[in-house]
């Protein structure tokens, strides 16, 4: 549910109360400035959010090759057309 800043104000009980089945996003002036969840929700993405912040990049590329294995997917990338690249330049020779 959406309320404006004075109506949640005036209704924080039920604010609170409704949060506890959807989270309720609260506008001052057409522009979302709070969301008030569940505690189970937010102890929930907080352990996601501190488990991901553990991650190295090396971990993302892993998860990232296996996701690309299992879809038997390949990223090729298109070749370059505004000027040559060195790279392929070189390998080339």
């Amino acid at each position: 549910m959406s309320w404006n800043i004075a109506d949640a104000k005036q209704r924080f009980s039920e604010l609170i109360k409704q949060a506890v089945a959807e989270p309720q996003l609260i506008y001052n002036r057409k522009r979302l400035v709070a969301a008030v969840i569940d505690a189970e929700d937010y102890q929930a993405f907080k352990a996601w959010s501190e488990q991901r912040a553990a991650r190295t990049l090396a971990d993302e590329m892993a998860e990232l090759r296996a996701l690309m294995q299992e879809e038997d997917y390949a990223l090729t990338p298109p070749p370059r057309s505004t000027r040559p690249s060195a790279f392929t330049a070189a390998c080339d020779d």
